[in-house]
């Protein structure tokens, strides 16, 4: 069986935020409106960006658990232009991850450990590892030599 360390990320996130869409995560109201953190511009141009949040916050916590949400506002933060100078790093939005982190506890994707963040459950390490392999399985299709990740 596939883990997450073997298939690419990209791939594994996209078809992540498809399944979740279809799983009723509750997105806020206020989806259409924000920015992902004071170091963006503009809101995201993509619709669908809660989804691939969640799935990427999901794949996130598998790898590097537990994790807080400072930890994570940390990571999907960014640098911010001060003038002629350098950028400083700014972190991302609180509430877009607590809200995302909330939602994948609803649906028992993701437990709280006390005083040290959120960890993987055990049904939503399923669900990512049966994803990993259904994945792994067509990229074998397509280049045989990457059969020894199987």
């Amino acid at each position: 069986m596939a883990k997450v360390y073997d298939v690419p990320a990209d791939v594994l996130i996209g078809r992540l935020a498809s399944i979740l869409k279809n799983e009723d995560i509750p997105a806020p109201s206020w989806i259409p409106f924000v920015k992902t953190g004071a170091h963006a511009d503009k809101p995201p141009q993509d619709r669908d960006w809660w989804h691939t949040r969640c799935a990427s916050i999901m794949r996130k916590i598998y790898l590097n658990g537990p994790i807080g949400i400072n930890a994570l506002r940390n990571d999907y933060g960014g640098g911010k232009p001060s003038g002629y100078g350098a950028a400083h790093h700014k972190d991302a939005g609180g509430a877009i991850i607590r809200n995302a982190i909330q939602g994948l506890e609803k649906l028992g994707y993701l437990e709280k450990v006390e005083k040290k963040g959120r960890i993987i459950s055990k049904q939503g390490m399923q669900k990512l590892d049966r994803l990993a392999t259904d994945i792994l399985k067509e990229l074998i299709t397509e280049k045989p030599e990457l059969k020894i990740y199987r």
